[in-house]
């Protein structure tokens, strides 16, 4: 005879996480709010200042709230900070990271292009052509690279996906570092050109060639780094 799992009910802590957690997603457009007082969440929520303590210990390990003795808990946008280090531990050699980056990109952002084409609405396009905009209108090394990164990030978002979204964020530092060495060896104009031909197709709701567009793109930053 065999007997259906019984669903373990989420901890108090658990709870406290996710009623936390909540309230750092609604936040996390660039705003950084302080939570209150540890004995003020206790209160409001009902539970004991240790449950409070360690839910936020949790959510602080996850890269969602920043714990600041003296001053206070805010909520904050560092969900790269646990995989970034993570990557460090396992793939020591910065090369090395670096090639198995673009590894991952090539397996997900033409898929984040695809369906930006599909999903994205006008809205969601417009804001996509600005942030593209930003690349071609940078006048500084690192207003190209920060422009360039948030082009792949707002495209998995654009994706409609939620874990896309999460995962490029959480590789922003090592997309950091890989942009930062493309542009040390080419102008921005190729990307550029590139990031256009993406936009462009995801205008025309053709997924075909928004993936296609950012597979070339991806393959051309591969060529720029000199992983091959």
């Amino acid at each position: 005879m065999i007997l259906d799992t019984i669903a373990r009910p989420p901890s108090l802590v658990e709870k406290v996480c996710q009623s936390l957690a909540a309230i750092a997603r609604r936040d996390r457009a660039d705003e950084e709010n302080w939570l209150p007082t540890e004995r003020e969440l206790a209160a409001q929520l009902g539970v004991s200042r240790s449950v409070v303590r360690e839910a936020t210990k949790r959510l602080e390990q996850q890269g969602l709230l920043e714990i600041r003795q003296g001053l206070g808990t805010r909520t904050v946008n560092h969900l790269h900070k646990p995989l970034t280090g993570a990557l460090e531990l396992l793939v020591p050699e910065e090369t090395e990271r670096l090639r198995q980056l673009i590894e991952v990109r090539l397996m997900v952002e033409p898929e984040n292009a695809r369906l930006a084409a599909e999903r994205a609405t006008a809205k969601q396009i417009t804001t996509l052509r600005a942030v593209h905009e930003k690349l071609a209108l940078a006048d500084s090394f690192e207003d190209s690279v920060m422009a360039d990164m948030e082009f792949h990030r707002t495209l998995a978002v654009l994706s409609g996906n939620q874990i896309a979204g999460l995962l490029m964020q959480s590789l922003s530092e090592l997309l950091q570092v890989s942009l930062k060495h493309g542009y040390k060896r080419v102008t921005p104009a190729t990307a550029i050109k590139q990031h256009a031909a993406v936009v462009k197709a995801i205008e025309q709701r053709d997924s075909a060639a928004a993936a296609r567009a950012m597979h070339r793109h991806l393959v051309t930053a591969c060529n720029d780094l000199e992983l091959n």
